[in-house]
């Protein structure tokens, strides 16, 4: 299978990542790892999580996607073949946030054991933290990188003035850059990535990675009307966000393009939409059956015409 380099970090990957925000929320043990399993058999080779996953369901304290993670990287001894990435800087707990260099120095051990690992290929600023400087965070993963803990590192939701300058501050006080840049972006959140940041990891060669590659669903077509939103807990914010004119223009092309593709799914369509824009890595995308996952891996293998390609940007700009 083709593999794309994550920025110039050395790093090569399948053009899909899968999320792995739902394991231990939406996806017990036992399905995540057939949801792994699955994964890694159809080709895929980079998982995403974060010590943040899944905070916010109740009585979860943070670190459960992790430890599901670790779990099946001990059992299955996957370890080497796989490409791991996890974040840090999202708020765990009211003392447990932030991208201070002392807390990331001891945040890393945390997810170092859930992950059951001595090393994490990609660690990510999972969220920028204005309260230090662009520099802090570098000088803490420079240690990691030094110590052998840290592969390359990435940033997540992070604006283009502040990625710029970090990416300055590496090469102005010789630190560690951030390979990659984890930010929303699919066929309906394409403004904000396309006018303020794809220019910024164009002009630094950085990787891409886009979270909510299928829009939170919305993209998969199974929600087409009002009555459709009752289908999952997350329908409601589908709904207040992209059942609108636009959204339906959107789902409208993507069934044309997918009448042309036999037995191809809009998902599938959505998801190798990204992967052809310029600059763009591998999107993530996360599923809550070993099934699903099979429905999204046939995206790797498909290629869009330019006239498909036009047409599903017209719908979307």
């Amino acid at each position: 299978m083709q593999q794309r380099e994550l920025g110039r970090s050395g790093l090569r990957i399948a053009p899909l990542v899968l999320g792995g925000n739902v394991f231990g929320w939406t996806a017990d043990e036992a399905t995540s790892f057939q949801i792994l399993d699955a994964f890694v058999a159809g080709g895929g080779n980079a998982i995403d999580t974060a010590d943040g996953y899944s905070v916010w369901v109740p009585g979860h304290v943070g670190g459960e996607s992790e430890t599901i993670i670790g779990k099946w990287l001990s059992r299955r001894g996957r370890r080497d073949d796989v490409i791991i990435a996890t974040k840090v800087g999202w708020e765990v707990n009211a003392e447990n946030k932030g991208l201070k260099k002392d807390y990331i120095l001891r945040a890393v051990e945390g997810s170092l054991k859930r992950l059951q690992t001595d090393y994490i290929d990609l660690y990510q600023s999972h969220k920028d933290d204005e309260t230090v400087s662009v520099q802090e965070p570098l000088e803490a993963y420079q240690q990691l990188i030094k110590e052998g803990k840290v592969r390359a590192i990435g940033a997540s939701n992070f604006s283009a003035e502040r990625l710029g300058q970090a990416l300055q501050a590496s090469e102005q006080h010789g630190l560690p850059r951030y390979e990659t840049l984890q930010p929303l972006y699919n066929l309906y959140d394409r403004a904000d990535f396309e006018k303020e940041l794809l220019p910024v990891v164009q002009q630094y060669g950085l990787g891409v990675i886009p979270y909510y590659g299928l829009a939170a669903g919305f993209l998969t077509g199974k929600y087409r009307t009002e009555a459709d939103l009752q289908k999952s807990a997350r329908g409601g914010g589908v709904g207040s966000k992209y059942l609108n004119e636009r959204g339906l223009r959107i789902i409208a092309a993507l069934d044309e393009v997918v009448a042309q593709h036999s037995g191809a799914t809009l998902a599938q369509v959505a998801l190798a939409w990204i992967m052809a824009q310029p600059g763009l890595t591998a999107p993530i995308a996360s599923a809550t059956s070993a099934q699903q996952v099979e429905e999204l891996l046939p995206a790797l293998q498909l290629t869009l015409s330019p006239a498909e390609l036009d047409r599903l940007n017209q719908a979307s700009a």
